[in-house]
């Protein structure tokens, strides 16, 4: 008998705001634990709760991004459970009125597109992190309250290839909108997958298995893997498959049961009564839509067409939006759009990431770029050259005739 996979994914992303959502303690990553902590954030007695509106604002954008229905009305509800990471014993989130319903992402996987339905993007705050040592255990509170933006697809994918190129396309879509860094070493962007198998055909779905907090998107596709393959063999051998909880070992590569799988009344949702509901009019939703960025794909598109790049070359550029804003900006100062695409493609994307950095901490400006190529072109410079200048440009900034001529680098 042949089984088909059925996935859907809940992809957790920390929204890159300054303070936390419903109090001003910082969320900036990497402080001593349990020092970006406050009354509220802790969940003591009588603090009352404050919007982050940004907060609110990265959310719909994403939405909009999306093609998402924004609602105009949406509330907070408060989601009971008892958790040692969970300072108030509830989650401040939403239930039945999320900021954003529906939706769609498109993905490419073997050169076929594919659409996969969202159900929702909804809003609320991270918990903390329990930190477990040789022989006691702690729990760090930094992270509490930090936004948290909840994205749920429809059970539209049915391969680990398919769940890795949402995954990655929708991480290209919200660092382009501005909304995250989506930096998995820090945790911005963490996963559950809910998946099941069932034989091929057939229209009714197996039982869902939840697989919480896989933070690395090979730990999604590993996951993925040997879970179908263990619910596979199972119902091969008679067996019926629990609806549970599970959480994914990297190191033995096996999935291991948890907890059985809670439903949306065990968790006692009630709506927040310390928050008024969010009311977003039309001119404001239209606002936010103004400041959505050029789609990912659509600039990918638009790259090969304008600059007469290759398809891989305007892939590679428009995988991230600030390297293809500084392209964009150096093409625009070069008669060789594809020496900039070369240039771009090997000596600035190796240097970023052999240093592990962003695009914006390179000292080289657009200018200084097109100004190199431009000398090369003419026979200024030979090609060994123009590399030692760029890298003297990539450290330290300037301006590469001057450099040129202060070194007597001038090819005769």
């Amino acid at each position: 008998m042949n089984f088909e996979a059925v996935i859907g994914l809940e992809v957790h992303v920390q929204l890159k705001t300054r303070s936390k959502l419903f109090c001003g303690c910082s969320a900036e990553f990497g402080a001593a634990p349990n020092t970006r902590v406050c009354p509220v954030c802790l969940g003591y007695p009588g603090v009352m709760p404050v919007l982050n509106e940004e907060a609110v604002c990265l959310t719909v954008l994403t939405g909009l991004m999306v093609g998402a229905r924004i609602g105009e009305t949406s509330r907070f509800d408060r989601k009971s459970y008892f958790y040692p990471d969970m300072p108030k014993n509830y989650q401040i989130s939403q239930y039945d009125q999320p900021l954003c319903v529906g939706g769609s992402v498109e993905i490419e996987v073997g050169g076929r597109p594919k659409a996969i339905g969202l159900t929702r993007i909804h809003l609320e705050e991270d918990v903390g992190k329990n930190m477990h040592f040789h022989d006691s255990s702690g729990v760090d509170f930094n992270r509490a309250g930090v936004p948290l933006m909840e994205i749920v697809t429809q059970p539209d994918l049915a391969s680990p290839e398919e769940a890795l190129a949402f995954l990655l396309t929708l991480r290209q879509m919200v660092r382009y909108v501005g909304a995250s860094e989506c930096n998995l070493e820090q945790g911005n962007l963490r996963c559950d997958v809910n998946v099941s198998a069932r034989p091929a055909g057939r229209a009714a779905l197996g039982t869902k298995i939840e697989i919480k907090n896989i933070n690395t998107f090979k730990g999604v596709v590993n996951a993925l893997k040997h879970e179908i393959a263990r619910q596979e063999e199972a119902l091969l051998a008679g067996g019926v498959i629990a609806q549970e909880t599970r959480r994914w070992d990297p190191d033995a590569g096996v999935t291991a049961g948890m907890r059985g799988k809670e439903d949306a009344h065990d968790y006692r949702y009630f709506p927040e009564p310390d928050l008024m509901p969010v009311a977003l009019s039309r001119k404001r939703i239209e606002a936010l839509r103004a400041r959505l960025p050029e789609l990912p794909r659509a600039r990918r598109a638009r790259l090969s067409k304008e600059y007469g790049l290759p398809d891989y070359d305007s892939g590679v550029l428009a995988a991230d939006k600030a390297v293809a804003d500084f392209f964009e900006a150096a093409a625009r100062l070069s008669p060789n759009p594809k020496a900039v695409s070369n240039w771009m493609m090997t000596d600035m994307l190796r240097r970023l990431s052999k240093q592990e950095m962003d695009i914006a901490a390179a000292a080289i400006t657009p200018r200084a770029l097109a100004d190199l190529i431009a000398m090369v072109d003419a026979g200024v410079v030979n090609m060994p050259t123009a590399k030692e200048i760029f890298g003297v440009l990539f450290e330290n900034g300037g301006d590469p005739n001057t450099l040129t001529r202060e070194r007597g680098l001038t090819q005769v």
